[in-house]
């Protein structure tokens, strides 16, 4: 992708490929002479955002390294049905071969983008931003992340070391969250940030004394969130997490939280529906 490097992108289409390739290649492609050229262009069948081009540039690269790859659009780039995003110019066994993995990854990404987009226009003005989880496809975190950020938002933790994220179950484990709180201080180094998920104002009030860097709110009803807002008075940045949807997400914005987090821009993202045709 655009804002990803080739060589983080390219074992993930590798591995895409040879999942489609089988064991013995492609019988179909196999019907077409050796040599035979062709141009053809990938277009959006509908209005939406677009991410993943690399990996149908690479799909194609791969199976042939003279193929030429014109992108119309970057990732991040907003489409109109109809609309091309790249044109193509490669062995035509190649490129047949390459088709469906190359659309496969990109209208996954183009979808998480375009939700993505929708989700952080509806908080538009309010100062919150919309943020994504761990709620990925295994393999794929890299990759869906990245189109997250062409849809505008921002990424969350890429994995468990990044921050210490202590959640209920967590905090059950531990014996409460001050005792949580205390055990997260002893190990967390100076660069380790600090987040805690709270269910109730009670244990809200408990994790503010105790000077966290994120609370996470979670499943708070809005009247709750608003709540929260005034106790914590700036000392902490709140994060809304929990059932949140497109419908929800301006009221939620507008509680004065700093963040929400989505599992669904990752989870439930349709697919962008992009095609691949001879020219």
């Amino acid at each position: 992708m655009g804002i990803l490097p080739d060589v983080m992108v390219r074992p993930i289409v590798e591995a895409a490929l040879l999942e489609d390739l089988g064991r013995g290649g492609d019988l179909t492609a196999s019907l077409i002479p050796l040599g035979q050229r062709l141009t053809a262009q990938i277009a959006s069948r509908a209005e939406g955002r677009i991410a993943g081009l690399a990996c149908a540039r690479l799909a194609v690269q791969m199976l042939d390294p003279s193929a030429h790859f014109l992108a119309t659009k970057i990732d991040g780039d907003a489409v109109v049905a109809g609309e091309p995003v790249a044109r193509i110019e490669a062995d035509a066994r190649a490129l047949l071969s390459a088709e469906r993995t190359a659309l496969n990854l990109m209208g996954r990404l183009s979808g998480i983008a375009t939700l993505t987009a929708a989700y952080v226009r509806e908080v538009a003005g309010t100062g919150a931003i919309i943020v994504d989880t761990r709620k990925t496809t295994p393999g794929l975190r890299s990759l869906e992340k990245a189109a997250v950020r062409c849809g505008g938002g921002v990424n969350h933790r890429f994995g468990l070391d990044d921050a210490i994220l202590i959640k209920d179950n967590h905090i059950a484990a531990c014996g409460g969250v001050a005792q949580a709180m205390r055990l997260a201080r002893e190990v967390a180094g100076h660069l380790t940030p600090i987040e805690i998920e709270v269910d109730t104002l009670d244990q809200f009030d408990v994790a503010l004394a105790l000077g966290p860097d994120v609370i996470m709110l979670d499943n708070f009803p809005l009247e709750a969130l608003r709540a929260a807002v005034v106790r914590a008075a700036g000392r902490v940045r709140l994060e809304a997490s929990g059932g949140v949807r497109l419908e929800t997400v301006r009221a939620i914005a507008e509680t004065g939280v700093s963040a929400i987090s989505v599992g669904a821009l990752t989870h439930s993202a349709p697919v962008l529906d992009l095609g691949l045709d001879a020219v």
